[in-house]
């Protein structure tokens, strides 16, 4: 395999997972960023923990969808995170209008 065809089948690969999350976003109330993964979820939790003079994370998932283009299932009934970096949680609209398309932003 030529290192044309690699980068190929990594642009296809990631055109594929950006077009799987086009399709899911809708089915989800978050999204939760880490410094490892992109997640959508319907349930979350963010427990903040300290041990000794360290204070960790702790982000428990349930109906999660996982952005990594290296994973056959991305649907998981529940994942749990412990990260000492930090995590991003936002809920997502119920209303698509409060969304602007992405064609509109580069317009202005």
């Amino acid at each position: 395999m030529s290192s044309d065809d690699l980068e190929n089948y990594e642009t296809a690969a990631e055109l594929a997972l950006y077009r799987e999350y086009r399709d899911v976003v809708g089915l989800f109330q978050y999204v939760v960023e880490t410094e490892r993964r992109f997640y959508l979820c319907n349930k979350v939790d963010l427990q903040v923990r300290a041990s000794g003079g360290d204070v960790y994370f702790e982000v428990t998932m349930t109906d999660a969808w996982v952005w990594d283009v290296y994973r056959s299932a991305r649907l998981v009934k529940s994942v749990r995170v412990v990260t000492f970096k930090d995590v991003n949680i936002e809920e997502l609209s119920d209303n698509d209008d409060a969304i602007p398309d992405i064609r509109q932003l580069r317009g202005r």
